[in-house]
Parts: structure tokens; C-alpha cells; sequence
């Protein structure tokens, strides 16, 4: 079981934004409207590209991800929809896009087929509201028949071994494991999966994240035991860890 923070449709959480059309295509998550309004794709990470920036390599299937994005929205009307940010410190519109029927009633919806087509990951953000169940339905879809991404080593669910997290430092990943421990300390939440805290993979909840997390059914500190799928940036600190700012990147997947 997912643990989506809420399991209202989606179209009672949106407010109804800008309706234009695509004039470019930045990369698989990324693309200006003909308005000139740069629009950041929310709820998914496409493959990144490198953009002519020296320090960035392009990320596996960056291309067809881009490719993708263009086939979905080239010639459509598209309608913009938000839920809480509507921009971000980029200027960029954060919004989930649909493609318009000519009535003005959603279609289709973007995130959701670049997740099922398997070029596209869920990654929320704690101040704009996603369906997360809706989105992560799609992509463990993708996931079990191998599509796009998940073919590749690249993108693989990793293991919470430390020494092997320790060298995708920097980068964002899916992590698999059970619980086997969890602690509060100076305000702070720590679910670790391993025998030592200082060297094995740990989870972070800090103060500020943890008002997001009122309104989850599960207590934080009584997870021992269970096993998780969480999603995030990778740090080392006392080992690797992620720290969430919000309960959507982290699944419950078996409760004991």
C-alpha cells in the first residue's frame, strides 16, 4: 500500500490555470508555452539532459523522454492546473498539464503517460498537491512490465547497502528495505536499515517536514519492521541517507 497523503480525485484538489500551446520542448518534464511561460511538469522527474551545461551528463533516455513529451502535447490545446505553488523560485509554472478536448474538459493527462510509458519517475514537492496514488499507480505499472527506464540498471530500485548508496551520492534514487530501528532526537525522526546508525542507510524527518506528516495513519516512530520504498535525493551524513520534507516519497509496502 502506497502512503498517499490523500485520496481525493484529482480534480477536486486543482484550480484551472493558463490554456495554450506548446511552442517548445525543453526536455522530458520541461517545455514553454507559446506565451513564453516556462513550464516544469509536476509530480514526475523525466531522464535530466545536459542543456550545454558542462557539469551535467545527459541521464539515459533523456532523448526519447523529450521525444515523448513533444508527441504528447505537439498541436494540442493544453490546460494548465494547479494545487498550491504555482511557481517556482525559477519563475516556472508548477503545474499538472492536460491536454484539452474541445469542449474544455481534461483528456489527457500528461504526468500519468510519460509514468506509463515508463520515461518518467514521481517525484513530489511538499507545497504542491499531486495525486501521488494515481501517479505511482502509473509508474509501478511501467515498472512491472520493464518499460522505458526500468529496463536499465541506471534506474533500478536500489538496496539499502551502504557502501553501494555511498557511490550514487547526489543523485536521485528509489531505495527498497526494511526498518530496523527508529529514534527521535532533538526534534528530528531517523528510521534506519541497518545495525549501525552511523554508517548505514537512514531515513531523515526533521521538525519543519514533520507537520506534513499529521495527517498519515501510521506513526513514524513504529515502523520497525516494516518495509519501505522511499524516494530522494541521495546525501551522506553519518552514512547515506534522504531526508523527506513530506510523506509522499515514502510507500509503505508491507506492515508488520
Amino acid at each position: 500500500m502506497s502512503l498517499s497523503a490523500s485520496k481525493m480525485p484529482l480534480e477536486t484538489k486543482l484550480i484551472k490555470g493558463e490554456i495554450d500551446t506548446v511552442r517548445e520542448i525543453v526536455d522530458g518534464d520541461t517545455l514553454f508555452l507559446s506565451s513564453g511561460l516556462k513550464v516544469r511538469l509536476s509530480g514526475i522527474q523525466s531522464p535530466k539532459l545536459s542543456l550545454g551545461r558542462d557539469h551535467v551528463d545527459d541521464w539515459p533516455l533523456g532523448q526519447e523522454a523529450k521525444a515523448a513529451l513533444y508527441e504528447l502535447t505537439r498541436g494540442q490545446t493544453l490546460g494548465l492546473f494547479y494545487g498550491g505553488e504555482r511557481r517556482d523560485r525559477y519563475g516556472r509554472a508548477l503545474a499538472q498539464i492536460f491536454t484539452l478536448n474541445d469542449d474544455g474538459s481534461q483528456d489527457l493527462y500528461i504526468q500519468e503517460e510519460m509514468l506509463k510509458r515508463g520515461l518518467a519517475r514521481v517525484y513530489t514537492w511538499p507545497d504542491t498537491f499531486q495525486d501521488s496514488a494515481r501517479l505511482l499507480a502509473a509508474e509501478a505499472g511501467a515498472r512491472r512490465q520493464k518499460k522505458g527506464i526500468w529496463a536499465l540498471d541506471f534506474y533500478k530500485i536500489r538496496r539499502p547497502t551502504p557502501n553501494i548508496l555511498a557511490q550514487d551520492v547526489d543523485s536521485f534514487q528509489l531505495v527498497e528495505g526494511i526498518v530496523t530501528s527508529s529514534a527521535e532526537i532533538r526534534g528530528r525522526i531517523y528510521l534506519n536499515f541497518g545495525a549501525d546508525y552511523k554508517t548505514d542507510f537512514t531515513i531523515v524527518i526533521d521538525a519543519d517536514a514533520r507537520k506534513h506528516f499529521e495527517t498519515v495513519d501510521y506513526d513514524l516512530l513504529k515502523l520497525e519492521g516494516a518495509k519501505l520504498r522511499v524516494r530522494g535525493w541521495i546525501e551522506l551524513k553519518n552514512g547515506p541517507s534522504i531526508w523527506l520534507t513530506h510523506p509522499e516519497p515514502l510507500e509503505l509496502l508491507d506492515r508488520r
